[in-house]
């Protein structure tokens, strides 16, 4: 079995499909909207099979915004190197995107960072050391 994908409600849809698209490597499907519900998603592929389905719908209603929410802790996402964890690292703070944790070895072996994607959702860019 494996995971199909993973579904994540987002303010603002366009937004997060340029950042995952642009630091992230992902490709994005073409949007669908369904006309009735209002409901709006793309699917974005990784290179190694993985998608990511970002959805919108107004009637949804962001939650309170916390550093830690009950559900999905955060998205870890494998670059294949450490130069490559620091490089995008530097990147996405540069870029004005939140560090919320610098580049280390975790004590379960992985090197990583976490940072905070437009919407605050913790993404670990990350190796396994």
């Amino acid at each position: 079995m494996k995971i199909e994908h993973i579904g994540l409600w987002t303010a603002d849809l366009e937004k997060m499909k340029e950042f995952y698209c642009d630091f992230f490597k992902a490709t994005a499907g073409e949007k669908y909207h369904n006309q009735k519900s209002g409901f709006q998603s793309y699917f974005l592929s990784f290179t190694d099979g993985a998608r990511l389905e970002i959805m919108h719908r107004e009637d949804v209603i962001k939650g309170a915004q916390t550093n830690e929410i009950l559900g999905f802790a955060h998205l870890a996402i494998s670059v294949g190197s450490k130069e490559i964890v620091d490089a995008l690292t530097e990147k996405l703070v540069d870029a004005g995107y939140p560090l919320l944790s610098p580049c280390r070895v975790t004590g379960d072996g992985y090197y990583e960072s976490v940072i905070g994607d437009p919407e605050g959702n913790r993404i670990e860019i990350t190796i396994y050391n």
